[in-house]
């Protein structure tokens, strides 16, 4: 079995809602466990900064399915929740992006690992840091030396 991360959010509809939902579909999913789902957390959103907050959160999986096999699922997840693909860093009933999975670096066509920005966001090195604070981010240090890089981002946890 492979340990991977997966960010969790949305903004559109009841998105802490979507979000305990999406950890449940998640778990539901075949060759996949749920092994930890961090607190959920606010935050503004990135990019685009006229839609509502986001609710944000990560979740650990314990998996035998390939990086590749295990982002389609994610996907068909998000497509299952009304995710329709639009503006970059617009609203989303539900986004979920494979982060890390074990200490593969990965670069292939819509898929690269580790997250290109993950090591940048608050709304995913909180949530993460809460399960997972010693764990090793490929060729960057662990998660909680990247805490303070992103300290002046708002975020709550809820």
């Amino acid at each position: 079995m492979s340990t991977a991360y997966v960010a969790l959010g949305a903004n559109i509809g009841e998105p802490a809602r979507t979000v305990r939902a999406a950890f449940d579909a998640l778990a539901g999913l075949a060759g996949v466990r749920l092994a930890a789902a961090s607190s959920l957390y606010r935050t503004a959103p990135v990019g685009l900064t006229d839609q509502p907050d986001f609710i944000n959160a990560v979740a650990c999986l314990e998996t035998d399915l390939a990086p590749e096999a295990l982002l389609a699922a994610l996907f068909a997840v998000e497509a299952r929740f009304g995710r329709r693909r639009g503006a970059k860093n617009g609203p989303r009933s539900l986004d979920l992006d494979l982060l890390l999975y074990d200490d593969r670096v990965l670069h292939v066509p819509g898929l690269t690992l580790p997250h290109p920005r993950l090591h940048l966001r608050a709304f995913v090195l909180a949530p993460l840091a809460e399960i997972a604070p010693g764990l090793a981010l490929p060729g960057r240090g662990t998660v909680a030396a990247w805490l303070p890089a992103v300290a002046l981002q708002a975020i709550e946890r809820l």
